[in-house]
């Protein structure tokens, strides 16, 4: 997603006469006579940045406004055809708001002859969804082993409430570089993540205020399953802080966001809009229901079948009237109208703001308006969410990825006929391994005449995030394709089956986060049971289908992290046939639990007993938290892979010994 609103300027500038130098990217070039030299030791990797800078300079036009030169200059040496494929187009930042000042290319080969791209090679094209337009370098001629070298330069409108820079990639860089100028009276502040070094203050600009960060080298950094790659990587924040020369200070502070954000969502509309409001809520029928949470539910399930989310930008989208009457928004009309619904019905909530924590976690303590990109509503009542721009997300279910973070909370606050915006920055809990389960209960029966034979009822039920993706979208499905759906259920389990039964329960999309949607599921099979002389293996594991399982070539360097929190509920019920015992119920049992501080976070439990001749087995599984930390990997692995241990057993039925 990407930012829901352009925030208005927080202050204006002082337009004055300050001496300043000309913009540094007049003065910037590449070597005439570039000298890049691949270590050795280096010949193995597939590519490898020999210079990655980028230079932006906040600077006041001849108008005394202020505007942005933005700068970056890479080489990058290409040593394999999946690298040359990948990098022989570089795309650059074009915008209708933007101008681009510079724009120069060049392959260097390994004999040390240049080309450089004419015009011609820089491309513009036009995507044919969005409709944008944007340019590209257009590589040529080059070979294993040849350096490409490209810099640009875009005057921009400037962005300077929070931006994140990258710089770690999943290849090694050498020479990687970060600047940043301003005029005499623009103090920014910066801050660096993942053990980046700090940008430095150069003491020694004079005329311009200069920050810079310089690193010899930068160790590459690979890509893990189960991995917050993003988040994890070498990266940078910087925000305008003050102007000296009026004094004002904390430019990009919460406070003035959630005020203005306030005065843009909270508005007071005329008689004809309440009217129009009145009469979509009563369509709604929310405001009939009992509890908040039923109101709230009923709210956000028409609105989702009954407003179309477009991704336009147009003011038509953002304006409530037309988003009553044409029943089409983006997800800034989106909000406009469920916070103007809510406070129809006087029910309390807060707007929340946030990251997406697999790009970035949101930093409590550097304020910065990059950490702002993701929208939630917040109901105090319930503790609950909703996402009004997520169409396959639910209340008390929003995104995972915006939960088990902080975010910026705005409340607004009362004082008589005085309404106000109060923001503070809290915790957004995950929702627990409890509402969200996969549970089966599986009862099994062997044909007496013929053992190999298995006759099952499948009985399994989702809840919460494993339900979202299904429950939800059922009123969309045709019956043809529920039966399908039913029958991709059992056989996912074992293909050579034959279902003697089938049904589904609860598929009303309102029930979700109510009630569980169910599948219940007679079949017979063969496949689970095989005959060895007097013997029989009976595959009880493979009952719970099959089991991702983690193998660890390499040493683990990132933590894990996990979309949600969740639960399994495994129970198997095996009428033991007559006259047969099992040889080796012990293999049942297995064991494998991280517990802190007496909580048991992860865990993989799988035990049994037997009563009336009928052996229940139990086998259930919890992640309870979803970031694991790097020393705490095989804790993790050891769980994941006790389910693909349990999907291994196999049982022996042998006749007892008073048979």
């Amino acid at each position: 997603m990407k930012k829901l609103i352009h925030l208005s300027l927080l202050f204006l500038f002082v337009q004055f006469s300050v001496a300043q130098e000309r913009p540094f990217f007049e003065d910037y070039s590449w070597d005439a006579n570039p000298q890049y030299i691949v270590n050795e030791s280096d010949a193995a990797e597939s590519m490898m940045a020999l210079k990655d800078k980028t230079i932006t300079e906040f600077y006041f036009d001849e108008n005394s406004n202020l505007t942005e030169y933005y700068l970056e200059h890479k080489v990058l040496w290409l040593n394999s055809d999946e690298k040359i494929e990948a990098y022989n187009k570089i795309y650059l930042p074009f915008s209708a708001a933007s101008e681009l000042k510079v724009n120069r290319a060049r392959v260097i080969n390994k004999d040390g002859s240049i080309l450089e791209l004419d015009k011609s090679k820089i491309l513009t094209a036009e995507d044919e969804e969005t409709k944008r337009t944007y340019k590209f370098f257009a590589f040529e001629g080059i070979e294993k082993g040849s350096f490409i070298e490209y810099y640009y330069v875009v005057r921009r409108y400037p962005d300077y409430k929070g931006k994140r820079l990258t710089l770690q990639d999943d290849f090694k860089k050498k020479d990687v570089a970060f600047e940043l100028y301003a005029p005499s009276n623009l103090v920014f502040k910066f801050k660096s993540y993942n053990n980046l070094p700090e940008v430095a203050y150069d003491t020694v600009s004079k005329k311009k205020l200069h920050w810079k960060l310089h690193l010899d080298e930068l160790e590459s950094l690979e890509d893990e399953a189960l991995s917050a790659y993003n988040a994890s990587r070498k990266q940078l924040v910087y925000k305008l802080d003050r102007n000296l020369v009026n004094n004002n200070r904390d430019i990009s502070s919460y406070g003035n966001v959630a005020q203005n954000l306030y005065e843009y969502y909270y508005q007071e509309y005329p008689k004809k809009t309440q009217k129009a409001l009145a009469k979509f809520l009563k369509e709604t029928t929310a405001a009939e229901q009992g509890d908040e949470s039923s109101k709230v539910r009923k709210l956000e399930f028409f609105i989702k079948n009954n407003i179309f989310l477009s991704k336009g930008n147009s003011n038509e989208l953002k304006d409530i009237d037309n988003v009553l009457s044409e029943r089409v928004a983006n997800e800034t009309g989106l909000i406009k109208l469920y916070i103007a619904l809510l406070r129809n019905m006087n029910i309390e909530h807060q707007m929340v703001f946030t990251t997406d924590r697999r790009e970035v976690r949101f930093d409590e303590d550097f304020e910065a308006n990059n950490f702002l990109n993701e929208f939630l509503l917040y109901f105090p009542e319930s503790k609950s969410y909703l996402s009004p721009g997520e169409t396959g997300s639910r209340f008390g279910f929003p995104p995972p990825q915006f939960t088990d973070n902080h975010g910026l909370f705005i409340k607004e606050v009362a004082v008589g006929d005085f309404k106000s915006a109060l923001a503070k920055i809290k915790y957004i809990d995950p929702v627990g391994a409890d509402q969200t389960f996969d549970t089966m209960i599986i009862d099994v029966a062997f044909d007496a005449d013929n053992l190999t034979n298995s006759m099952i009822t499948f009985d399994r039920s989702f809840s919460g995030y494993n339900a979202m993706y299904m429950q939800p979208f059922m009123n969309l499905i045709n019956d043809k394709d529920k039966e399908e759906m039913i029958e991709s259920m059992a056989k996912s389990i074992q293909k050579e089956i034959e279902i003697t039964a089938k049904k589904i329960v609860d598929d009303n999309p309102e029930l979700f986060g109510v009630k569980p949607l169910q599948f219940v599921i007679d079949f017979t099979s063969e496949a689970f049971v095989e005959k060895a002389g007097r013997k029989y293996l009976f595959k009880v594991g493979e009952l719970i289908g099959q089991q991702m399982q983690l193998y660890q070539e390499k040493e683990r360097m990132l933590p894990v992290e996990s979309d949600f929190n969740r639960s399994y509920f495994r129970t198997i019920n095996i009428q033991i046939p007559d006259g047969y015992r099992i040889a080796n119920l012990d293999d049942i049992n297995i064991d494998n639990v991280y517990a802190k501080d007496g909580e048991e976070l992860l865990s993989f439990k799988s035990s049994y007993v037997i009563e009336d001749n009928v052996l229940k087995i139990t086998a259930d599984e919890h992640y309870r938290i979803n970031r694991i930390e790097t020393a705490l990997y095989e804790e993790y692995r050891k769980v994941i892979n006790s389910a693909a241990d349990f999907n291994k057993i196999t049982l022996v039925l042998e006749q007892s010994l008073s048979k």
